[in-house]
């Protein structure tokens, strides 16, 4: 199954309010379980480059189905998925990523979200999550 556009839609919403909240711009992007871009927002004033890292954020989520963070912490040198970041096409591989789950467990989805700092955008990217 599949993320909605509407379910995309009140996570992009959800987002967008956390983000007015703690006063930041975000890029905030949505994608289905394909990785591909179901919905997107670009709040006035965000940065142009975290346009790309939204997206990416959201894709290396879904890819691997866990917070882009914990990718993080498992390509450090040393670690079994050092260097992961230049798969795909390029990853993404700190906080601001989530997989998107419905009410079973199941992924469906995933946000990324991008524009200020790192423990921003995970909070961020957690809210849309608790659209669903």
């Amino acid at each position: 199954m599949n993320i909605t556009l509407k379910q995309a839609q009140a996570v992009i919403e959800k987002a967008l309010a956390k983000s007015k909240e703690i006063d930041t711009k975000m890029n905030i992007t949505v994608v289905d379980t394909g990785a591909n871009q179901v919905a997107f927002a670009r709040m006035d004033g965000a940065w142009l480059g975290s346009a790309d890292i939204s997206l990416k954020k959201a894709k290396t989520a879904c890819f691997f189905g866990m917070p882009t963070g914990e990718i993080g912490k498992l390509s450090q040198p040393g670690q079994p998925l050092f260097n992961i970041e230049h798969s795909n096409g390029g990853l993404i591989s700190f906080p601001g990523g989530l997989p998107i789950k419905d009410g079973s467990g199941q992924v469906i989805g995933a946000v990324g979200v991008s524009g200020s700092s790192v423990e921003n955008d995970h909070a961020v990217a957690k809210a849309g999550t608790e659209a669903i």
